[in-house]
């Protein structure tokens, strides 16, 4: 197993007593990431355990999904995962598109202004509807919630791991 390992998931609850789980999707590819077949692995973020995975079905409910993974047939062999991280393997991430990023990539770049004054870093990203918001912390002070437009985020550099923004009216409020 390679040693990186991205987040796409956190198993929130069993579902039913056939050994489902409820999983809260943290990736922009569910689809892809819970498609049957797909390799991933249970995470246990407390003792750092790692447990590779099968997809068997998935379906989406309510904002989550319902997974069910294969070997795990009732309740009694997944009730123990509440809690877990599911993440997927370097190896298994797509290309993206020179526009677009997995959050890996944006969490943690330091945020610059057009006008060259350091805001924070990039500690979360919020998905609540048309597009995504990005969290900066700052030293002293609120986050700073970036929407991820055009107008705002003016350059993303993965490699460098900087952001530079242009802040509109009523962002540092």
């Amino acid at each position: 197993m390679s040693e990186k390992l991205y987040t796409v998931g956190k198993i929130v609850n069993t579902h039913g007593i056939r050994g489902d789980l409820k999983i809260v999707p943290q990736t922009d590819f569910p689809d892809e990431r819970f498609a049957k077949g797909s390799a991933l692995v249970f995470f246990d973020p407390q003792k750092q355990t790692r447990m590779p995975v099968i997809v068997e079905s998935a379906r989406e409910q309510k904002k989550m999904f319902v997974v069910k993974f294969k070997g795990f047939d009732n309740i009694n062999d997944v009730e123990k995962y509440k809690g877990w991280l599911l993440k997927v393997e370097e190896q298994y991430l797509s290309e993206l598109p020179d526009d677009e990023f997995y959050y890996h990539e944006i969490i943690g770049c330091t945020v610059v202004t057009d006008e060259g004054e350091e805001l924070g870093k990039i500690s979360e990203i919020l998905s609540p509807g048309a597009n995504d918001v990005w969290v900066v912390e700052r030293e002293k002070g609120k986050p700073v919630l970036l929407p991820y437009i055009d107008e705002v985020i003016l350059e993303v550099d993965v490699e460098n791991k900087r952001v530079k923004v242009h802040l509109m009216e009523g962002l540092l409020d």
